[in-house]
């Protein structure tokens, strides 16, 4: 410990020492040790061994043979014992001493002292007995004894009860523990937001979000400035969107930026085995949240206790759900009120929350927390960036064009991954190259370079990829290439990488571009390899679903035209169509898939060359880039955002690294001189 650390320590505002707290559970547990003890102890005065009554006759024949060993008169009980001798045992009781124990006795009544002491005198002068001859007076002592040993179980018994009862009540456990504080809530508590040490700074992106909840942090902050005109705050704010997209971070940044108490729980934390515990949380929650007011309430994952009533799967019967819902809503609206409460609430399923719920004055507003666009995603992107290492290779535009589709916990993660892979090489930066690494692991998983392949396999696999490629680069909207990879990733065999243009609207021209080249694979396949495999399995799926959903929802078709048949009614066993509809639709779909394919097979054919290059570039460096596709085919006819962004990296790319070979070639050169002078 330095110095500082003393002077604090003995100072009047250093830290204080963490004293043992008392705790009366403690003193139950040693009075029960203690009377156990007791118990079974017995002070020394039970005995194990074993006992036998006999008469005074045959007490007197005992003795006259040299049994005795010693002799214990009782005057107030009228009981004498007579302790055998070890060597004695198996003639008075027929058992070993293993069997009776150390000191076993008989027990005889007798009439008179007088006559038990003139006895034993005699045998003393006969000298068949040399033992002790004592007596004593233990009548009070063994009715203590006797009501001692029959109360101590009932002692014991009332002693773990009240034990237990504390510990299951919550005693020294803390608020919120044990049986009967089972319904209590169990929401932890922030006596400050600020406390969470998270602000709007924190949220990267999602400016629309955070616009929405500003105004709840003014009110917070100044809500005469809403009341003096006779406006009501929101009473709560639903958050919706997909999982990872900063829900929770929101309305911690909610309350880091009010300054108000926080009540933070999950919706599954309402739910309980137990019948009614649901509703008691609710009750307790808002009940600590009224006393804390003006305060923040956030229940994240609501649905687990929110589904809408009718959608609920369990049929008949007393739900407890329903019963946690219904209290639920009477807290929020019912006939109290409920000023300074604000609820914030986050789901991603916000289509089974029930009706009521979702209501004037209960949950007035839903912030729609969609994935980030691509500016947002540079801003997630410079926030995640700070605290990793990187170097001048680094681009976070080009990142984030590379990221369509990832939320900011993806996003996080893939800067977490870049560390770690860049630390695996031990480098000291993480460069551009371990970014595009990460991206690649998290979208198609680890790189399987030790799975085995035959030659026909990896020919066959490189002809699909390079089907795809080809494709993708002779169809306008199709988007740009970015590399083509044969090497088992995860439960691909093989992959190719592009960068989107993220468009608001797709058009029918794009959609049916896209479908066609994700047949170039099978199409390949059946052009140039004979046969065709399961490797196009992925690619039909996507195929089929994209189909379905431009004939069925986006209304795409040439007998279905402007038709959607979208149904959001869950447990509803009835399509909202015919099945002469349905056949139409099927019709349509394999109309539409088989004019790509064959769209796919012409324009292999007319490229079969470059296909053929490209297939055995594949074969030969097992990943090749959008460069040696441009070198194959020439420059792609159609060029946009991304394949300009694109290029203008691959340039600075090729630039730095004729840069980096010059700097070799010369320190190279340097050497050679080196050893010439030294020679």
């Amino acid at each position: 410990m330095d110095n500082k650390q003393i002077q604090n320590n003995n100072s009047g505002n250093g830290p204080k020492m963490n004293m043992p707290k008392f705790n009366m559970n403690w003193i139950y547990v040693v009075a029960i040790i203690a009377l156990g003890l007791l118990y079974f102890s017995s002070g020394g005065s039970t005995n194990s061994s074993i006992t036998k009554n006999a008469s005074y006759s045959d007490f007197k024949d005992m003795v006259n043979h040299s049994y005795a060993s010693k002799i214990v008169v009782n005057k107030g009980q009228g009981v004498l014992k007579m302790y055998v001798k070890p060597e004695h045992i198996r003639d008075v009781f027929h058992q070993s001493a293993q069997q009776t124990g150390a000191e076993p006795y008989v027990e005889v009544e007798f009439g008179s002292t007088d006559q038990v002491e003139e006895f034993i005198n005699q045998a003393r002068e006969d000298k068949v007995f040399t033992g002790d001859f004592t007596y004593e007076n233990r009548k009070e002592n063994e009715m203590f004894n006797m009501l001692f040993y029959n109360l101590l179980p009932i002692f014991i018994i009332v002693g773990l009860w009240i034990f237990f009862m504390r510990r299951m009540g919550g005693g020294g456990m803390g608020a919120g523990g044990g049986v009967f504080s089972v319904g209590k809530s169990k929401a932890k508590m922030y006596e400050k937001g600020g406390d969470l040490g998270i602000t709007f700074k924190d949220v990267a992106g999602q400016a629309g979000a955070k616009q929405e909840v500003q105004e709840i942090v003014d009110f917070l902050k100044n809500p005469q400035k809403y009341t003096d005109l006779g406006g009501k705050i929101p009473k709560g704010a639903l958050l919706v969107g997909p999982p990872g997209t900063g829900k929770t971070l929101l309305a911690k940044a909610v309350a880091g930026e009010a300054g108000v108490p926080f009540f933070s729980m999950s919706g599954s934390d309402f739910v309980e085995m137990f019948v009614g515990v649901g509703a008691s949380r609710v009750r307790d929650l808002f009940q600590q949240a009224k006393q804390k007011s003006p305060c923040i309430i956030f229940i994240d994952e609501i649905d687990a206790v929110g589904r809408a009533r009718s959608k609920n799967p369990a049929m008949g019967g007393n739900d407890e759900r329903e019963n946690t819902l219904n209290a639920l809503l009477t807290e929020m609206d019912g006939f109290g009120t409920n000023s300074g409460v604000i609820i914030l609430a986050a789901t991603n399923r916000a289509d089974m929350l029930d009706s009521a719920l979702l209501r004037a004055g209960r949950f007035d507003r839903q912030i729609h927390v969609d994935l980030p666009d691509l500016n947002e995603r540079k801003e997630v992107f410079k926030v995640h960036l700070k605290p990793v290492k990187t170097d001048d290779s680094v681009d976070i535009d080009f990142l984030a064009r590379q990221t369509p589709g990832f939320s900011g916990a993806d996003i996080a993660n893939v800067c977490n991954e870049a560390a770690l892979i860049a630390a695996r090489h031990n480098s000291q930066t993480v460069g551009k190259q371990d970014f595009l690494d990460a991206v690649d692991r998290i979208i198609g998983g680890l790189e399987k370079k030790t799975k085995v392949m035959t030659q026909a396999e990896k020919r066959s696999i490189a002809i699909h990829e390079a089907g795809h490629a080809t494709i993708s680069w002779f169809t306008e909207f199709a988007n740009p290439l970015v590399k083509v990879s044969i090497v088992p990733r995860g439960q691909a065999l093989g992959a190719a990488w592009y960068l989107p243009e993220e468009r608001v609207l797709q058009t029918k021209e794009a959609m049916l571009d896209e479908m066609c080249s994700l047949l170039g694979g099978r199409a390949a396949e059946e052009l140039f390899v004979g046969h065709i495999s399961t490797g196009a399995m992925n690619d039909l799926e996507r195929v089929t679903k994209q189909a379905y959903g431009m004939i069925a929802f986006a209304g795409m078709s040439d007998k279905l035209p402007n038709v959607c048949y979208y149904n959001n009614a869950e447990y509803q066993f009835q399509r909202p169509y015919s099945e002469t509809t349905a056949k139409v639709m099927d019709d349509e779909v394999l109309k539409m898939i088989d004019e790509q394919y064959q769209r796919a097979k012409q324009i292999l054919t007319e490229h079969k060359d470059g296909h053929a290059q490209l297939a055995q570039l594949l074969i030969d460096r097992e990943v090749i880039f959008a460069e040696d596709v441009e070198k194959i085919f020439g420059k792609r006819p159609w060029t946009s955002r991304a394949e300009e962004l694109l290029e203008a990296q691959m340039k600075a790319d090729a630039e730095r690294m004729a840069e980096e070979r010059a700097k070799e070639l010369e320190a190279e050169a340097n050497h050679e001189e080196d050893k010439k002078e030294e020679a």
